[in-house]
């Protein structure tokens, strides 16, 4: 067998929408972003989206509408994908990184208090792999510190912290659409707020800083070319409407991993909490704590062999060369870095059917006693 990690789940219907875009004469700035940018906050239970054409420009713009820059502080965690740290960066910025909660592999509340200084303007907390953070914990260390608070849910949306919709939880929250998210629009973000003035910033900084109601040539700020075209959007539409078809498919399939392997004592499956619903962006077990990072790679290795593909999720931001070279360094957050060597992402889309999973399944059982017996 030969097993993807991970592919969209696309329909007749999203090619139809796409197709129909392609006979129009509007391929950009037209009547679905209007619509996908709707959708997308009525969904998320927010007044405003705006559409962007990732989402890391989705978190660069959250970082410029909060006016955060040079030698501003915003403390996150190390245990994401770079682009929640490199955002702060962007606007010349500084990562200040906390460690990370050993069992929903959030960023740590308890620690961030020692982390502030009086250069700290705000708390960029991520929901990895579609498991909502402490937000009522971070809300409360915001409102005592007068921080602002950034959601990167960029891996979450259709999650839910007790009740309330991921998205919704920060001033300013992101969703990505990259094609192994829960949903896909090709490449796209989006920046979801209550507040107008940060919406309308957003709007203008990722058209060339151009305004609603001025010219074409005329632009009032700084800005970029984040556009995310009408063939984009058309596809998000249709998607967004399938949005919990999809979902169901993905925890169906993550009930399956759990029930194959609920047994082996040389995992740890993924978190759950009665507060929480998660949306299934990959599906990641840990390996047993007397297991090496060696040990992780000969079992990637094995699975690789046998046609599966998988590789460890993610590795620590703060020991990329990027971050070595601004004097972060191995022992800095141990946590992360422990969880990071142990970490296997399985194969993981809509229409993975139990043959697969089982065939996965043993593969890994395989590949474990492999390693334990070498």
């Amino acid at each position: 067998m030969q097993i993807p990690l991970a592919k969209p789940d696309i329909t007749e219907k999203e090619i139809e929408a796409v197709s129909e875009v392609l006979h129009t004469p509007k391929l950009s700035l037209g009547p679905k972003l209007n619509e996908f940018e709707k959708r997308l906050a009525e969904y998320g239970g927010v007044k405003y989206a705006v559409v962007v054409n990732s989402g890391t420009s989705a978190l660069h713009l959250a970082i410029r509408a909060l006016n955060i820059g040079e030698g501003d502080e915003v403390i996150t965690t190390p245990f994401s994908f770079i682009a929640s740290a490199n955002c702060i960066l962007f606007e010349k910025g500084r990562p200040v990184f906390v460690d990370i909660d050993p069992l929903t592999w959030n960023i740590d509340p308890n620690l961030i208090e020692a982390k502030i200084t009086e250069r700290t303007k705000a708390i960029l907390a991520v929901d990895l792999f579609g498991y909502p953070a402490d937000w009522d914990r971070l809300r409360e260390i915001a409102k005592k510190y007068n921080l602002k608070l950034i959601e990167d849910a960029a891996e979450a949306i259709g999650a839910e912290y007790k009740g309330k919709k991921a998205g919704s939880l920060g001033d300013v929250a992101v969703f990505a659409f990259y094609p192994n998210k829960q949903i896909t629009t090709g490449e796209g973000g989006a920046i979801l707020t209550n507040d107008e003035r940060v919406a309308e910033l957003c709007r203008s900084l990722r058209n060339q800083g151009r305004e609603d109601g001025k010219g074409w040539f005329e632009h009032v700020r700084l800005g970029y070319n984040y556009r995310l075209s009408e063939i984009n959007c058309a596809l998000g539409i249709v998607q967004l409407k399938r949005l919990e078809e999809i979902l169901s498919k993905r925890e169906r399939i993550a009930q399956i991993y759990n029930k194959k392997l609920k047994e082996i004592e040389e995992i740890q499956l993924p978190q759950k909490s009665p507060d929480i619903r998660r949306s299934w962006f990959v599906y990641v077990i840990k390996l047993r704590d007397d297991f090496t990072m060696e040990q992780r790679d000969k079992i990637l290795k094995y699975l690789q062999r046998n046609g599966i593909e998988c590789r460890g999720y993610f590795a620590p931001i703060h020991l990329q060369p990027l971050y070595k070279k601004l004097g972060y360094s191995k022992g800095d957050f141990p946590l992360t870095e422990a969880i990071s060597a142990r970490t296997i992402a399985l194969p993981f889309y809509s229409d993975l059917d139990e043959e697969r999973i089982d065939y996965i399944c043993r593969c890994l059982i395989k590949g474990l006693k492999e390693v334990a017996q070498s």
